[in-house]
């Protein structure tokens, strides 16, 4: 059975201008769609930007370039090549005498064919081979130069090394120096 519903309580009274219910959201308008004249300068303004982008970043990058030091050019500057057109301070100025960091070398325990002062076309030739020769070697690894030995000559040269291993007996090995036991001439006669 049901009873009637009784309220001992009193009802709640709301402040005066106060309202249960929230105000309806105000409904906006859709945005206008852009005019073609708006859409083009809009493009237009992009494309500027973009190079203007595109510009900054090209010059910032040629400018780290122009500034930044080239490692493979210390290695190049580290390498022997020609005295004639070195780019470095070290050279072969012909098949016994080099240059390392400027300081002039002769090489202990060989005679190279000399190419300033050769007695014949055939020395001149043979010499620029060891010239040749001994640059490549040189460039074959690191390069060690000893104290100073004085020679059967009584000339005061250094021994010259490439990774622990003679650079003397390499040369009279490839047939382009000779030790000094040996007297025999360049030009052939």
């Amino acid at each position: 059975m049901n009873k009637p519903l009784k309220l001992t309580k009193k009802p709640i009274e709301l402040a005066p201008g106060s309202r249960i219910r929230r105000q309806p959201v105000p409904v906006q308008k859709a945005p206008e769609p852009p005019t073609p004249e708006r859409e083009v300068l809009g493009g237009i303004a992009g494309i500027t930007l973009f190079a203007v982008a595109l510009a900054v970043l090209i010059l910032g990058l040629s400018i780290a370039t122009l500034f930044h030091e080239d490692p493979s050019a210390a290695a190049r500057a580290a390498q022997f090549g020609q005295c004639y057109d070195a780019q470095g301070s070290n050279c072969v100025l012909d098949g016994d005498t080099i240059y390392v960091e400027g300081q002039k070398i002769e090489i202990a325990g060989l005679k190279a064919p000399k190419i300033q002062g050769a007695q014949c076309d055939e020395e001149r030739t043979r010499g620029i081979d060891a010239a040749v020769r001994l640059a490549s070697l040189l460039n074959s690894g690191k390069v060690s130069v000893g104290p100073s030995i004085r020679e059967p000559d009584g000339q005061l040269r250094q021994k010259v090394e490439i990774g622990g291993n003679d650079v003397a007996s390499a040369m009279i090995g490839a047939g382009v120096a000779r030790d000094y036991g040996n007297t025999n001439g360049w030009c052939s006669q």
